[in-house]
C-alpha cells in the first residue's frame, strides 16, 4: 500500500505493509539509519521516535498508524545538533557504547517539551523503559536537568526558572 508520511517535517510516499513497523520504514525505505532496533518488542526504548510530539516506540507503530501523525526522528529534532538535550548530553558526557542514546534523547525531549522543569520522579516515570545496558541513568538524570536551565532553552521559548528541592537547593 501507499502511505503519506510527514517525517521531520518533509512528505514522503511509501510502498510497504500497513502493518510494516515504522522503525523499518524509516531504516530501510527511508534511510534514517538514527533510530536504532533493539528489542522488536516496544520494551527498550531503542527506536523511540516522536508521534504528534509524544514519544513512541517505532518497532511497535506500524506505518498506516503513523501516516496519520507528524513524525520526528533523532535526524530531525535538530539539523546541526543544538537542540537543549542533545547539547547537554555531550556536556555531561552521558552516552558509553552509544547505542541507546537517540531514543534516550527523544524521549527526554518529549518529556521537556510537556514538562519544562521535571523533578527527578518525573525524569525517572519519563525514561522508565528506555534501557542503558552501559547504566548511564544516573548521566541521563543530570543531563535532563541541565537541558531544562536557561542557557539551554530553544531560540524563541523563553526557559523556565529552575526548580528547587525540598531543602532549599536548585537543581
Amino acid at each position: 500500500m501507499q502511505f503519506k508520511l510527514i517525517v521531520n517535517g518533509h512528505t514522503h510516499s511509501v510502498d510497504a505493509p500497513a502493518d510494516m513497523p515504522l522503525l523499518w520504514v524509516l531504516r530501510d525505505l527511508l534511510g534514517m539509519h538514527g533510530t536504532k532496533y533493539g528489542c522488536g518488542i516496544g520494551q527498550c526504548g531503542a527506536c523511540t521516535v516522536h508521534l504528534n510530539g509524544v514519544a513512541e516506540r517505532s518497532c511497535i507503530t506500524t506505518v498506516e498508524m503513523a501516516a496519520k501523525a507528524k513524525i520526528t526522528t533523532i535526524e530531525g529534532l535538530s539539523v546541526d545538533g543544538t537542540h537543549p538535550v542533545q547539547i547537554a548530553w555531550q556536556e555531561v558526557d552521558v552516552p558509553q557504547c552509544g547505542y541507546c542514546q537517540s531514543g534516550q534523547i527523544m524521549a527526554a525531549a518529549a518529556l521537556l517539551a510537556k514538562k519544562p522543569h521535571p523533578t527527578d520522579q518525573d525524569i525517572d516515570t519519563a525514561m522508565d523503559g528506555n534501557l542503558c545496558r552501559c547504566g548511564t541513568y544516573l548521566r541521563i538524570r543530570q543531563a535532563i536537568h541541565k537541558a531544562a536551565v536557561p542557557n539551554h532553552a530553544p531560540a524563541g521559548k523563553p526557559a523556565a526558572k529552575a526548580s528547587t528541592t525540598s531543602k532549599g537547593g536548585t537543581r
